[in-house]
C-alpha cells in the first residue's frame, strides 16, 4: 500500500472517532497523574471533557464514558500514591512520597481526618474526594493508621465514583447552559478552580487567633 492510500484509509476515519481515540486515553493519564500528584486540576479536566463530550458526542453515552474514564483513573492514581505511601511508612527513613502528602497536610487538617475516621470508618473517604483539600489529609490517616490497601480501596471506590459523577454533572450544566464549548469549557474551569481554591482563600481571610 502506497504512502497516498494509507492518506485515503486515515481520511475516511471520522473526526470524532479519531477524538475518542485520542481524548479519553489522554483524560486517563492527566486524571490518573493528577491523582498521582496532587497539582494538576483534575476536576477542570473532567468537567471540560464532559463538556465537549455533550456537546460533539450523542448524549448520555459520551458522558457516561467521561465519568467511567475518570473514575478508573482516579481510583487508580489513588491505589498506586497510597501504596507508595504505604512503603513509606514501612520503610525508616519514609519516602518523597509520604514527605509530600505529609507537607500537603496541616496539622489541623489531619487532626480532623483522624477523628473522622474514628468515628466514620472508610465512608469518611467518600466525602474527602468531595471536601475541595480533603482528600490528601484523609489518605494521610489512612496511612499513619496502617490502613489496608484493600479496606482503602473499598472506601475509595465509590469515593471517585461520586467525584468523577458531581465533575460530570457540572460539565452537563455548562454544556446545557452554552451552544459554543468554549464557554461552557470556560464555565466549568473557573468554577472548578474556585472550588479548589476555597481551602486556601478562607484560611487567609481567616483573622488570626
Amino acid at each position: 500500500m502506497t504512502w497516498r492510500e494509507l492518506a485515503a484509509a486515515a481520511g475516511q476515519v471520522p473526526p470524532e472517532s479519531t477524538q475518542q481515540a485520542v481524548g479519553y486515553p489522554a483524560l486517563f493519564l492527566l486524571v490518573a497523574l493528577g491523582a498521582l500528584v496532587p497539582v494538576i486540576p483534575t476536576g477542570a479536566l473532567v468537567g471540560s471533557a464532559a463538556v465537549v463530550a455533550f456537546h460533539h458526542q450523542s448524549p448520555p453515552y459520551g458522558v457516561l464514558l467521561v465519568f467511567a474514564v475518570s473514575a478508573l483513573a482516579a481510583f487508580t492514581g489513588d491505589m498506586a500514591l497510597y501504596w507508595l505511601g504505604q512503603r513509606g511508612v514501612r520503610s525508616r527513613g519514609g519516602s518523597r512520597w509520604l514527605e509530600a502528602l505529609r507537607g500537603r497536610a496541616t496539622p489541623e487538617r489531619l487532626e480532623q481526618a483522624r477523628a473522622g475516621l474514628d468515628e466514620h470508618g472508610v465512608l469518611v473517604l467518600v466525602l474527602s474526594r468531595l471536601v475541595p483539600a480533603g482528600r490528601i489529609p484523609v489518605m494521610l490517616a489512612c496511612l499513619l493508621a496502617q490502613m489496608p490497601l484493600r479496606r482503602f480501596a473499598r472506601g475509595d471506590a465509590p469515593a471517585c465514583l461520586a467525584w468523577a459523577a458531581t465533575y460530570a454533572l457540572i460539565g452537563i450544566l455548562g454544556g446545557t447552559l452554552f451552544a459554543e464549548p468554549w464557554k461552557g469549557v470556560a464555565l466549568v474551569v473557573g468554577l472548578a478552580l474556585a472550588i479548589s481554591a476555597g481551602p486556601s482563600l478562607r484560611r487567609r481571610l481567616r483573622p488570626p487567633p
